[in-house]
């Protein structure tokens, strides 16, 4: 009989930990080290490859602040072609990540949304002048789509880690809700970064909002587990973001 119930008990946890290892990453299902977060401020040049020759296009400014309640990450990204700044607001709630706020500004839109048991908010064309408001219900938790590459600083990578992560991206000419971002491979690999060999985890993504047609590269740095290079390809075109060291 003993030995019944240990093979049932067994047996159960098996169960239960094999669901949470498929299970999709959220703020219900977080691993992240969430005092790996900091409060920081950043630099990276975006630049646009064409014939393996780099050429730029822009910067992005990244600034986070935290308490012991909330986490705020404000992105500027300044264009060299356009007077214009794109302006990106997230609060997420400090303990888990779960999201409360989104709002991006720009020259062809504004947008904001409200996390809440609903997400409310609006979407305003500015090139037609029209309005949208927003009113969704999900049924399962999610990560805000802007913050889904700021979490993976802060998961528990190793060699081989993948998972698939629950994301909400709204796009009035999409459908909208809950949807998936890919962890498909992680990877310790050496790169040169400032004329020096810096150790970071290669982590590779896709995701539902490009239809997994475009392939994210981040490379974070193992000890300090910021950002220090990223990169796009999509349909043979290639962009590379690099973080500028401030003095």
């Amino acid at each position: 009989m003993k030995k019944t119930i240990y093979l049932l008990l067994f047996t159960l946890g098996f169960s239960i930990q094999t669901n949470s290892q498929n299970q999709s990453l959220s703020p219900q299902n977080n691993p992240a080290n969430t005092h790996l977060l900091k409060p920081e401020t950043s630099k990276m040049s975006w630049f646009i490859v064409r014939d393996s020759t780099k050429i730029k296009i822009g910067d992005i400014y990244t600034d986070v602040k935290k308490n012991k309640s909330r986490v705020i990450i404000t992105t500027t990204v300044v264009m060299k072609q356009s007077p214009n700044k794109w302006v990106d607001s997230t609060i997420v709630n400090a303990k888990n990540f779960k999201p409360i706020y989104h709002s991006s500004c720009n020259q062809q839109r504004d947008m904001v949304l409200k996390f809440d048991d609903k997400i409310t908010g609006y979407y305003l064309d500015k090139q037609t002048n029209t309005k949208t408001k927003i009113l969704e219900y999900t049924n399962k938790p999610f990560f805000d789509s802007n913050f889904y590459p700021q979490l993976l600083r802060f998961l528990p990578l190793k060699n081989g880690y993948s998972k698939t992560i629950s994301i909400f991206d709204y796009n009035p000419k999409s459908s909208v809700g809950v949807i998936s971002a890919t962890i498909k491979s992680t990877e310790k690999i050496a790169i040169k970064y400032n004329g020096k060999l810096k150790q970071v985890w290669k982590v590779e993504t896709t995701d539902d909002i490009s239809n997994n047609n475009a392939l994210m590269t981040y490379y974070i740095d193992i000890l300090t587990r910021k950002l220090i290079k990223q990169e796009l390809d999509l349909e043979g075109r290639k962009m590379i973001m690099k973080l500028i060291e401030e003095n």
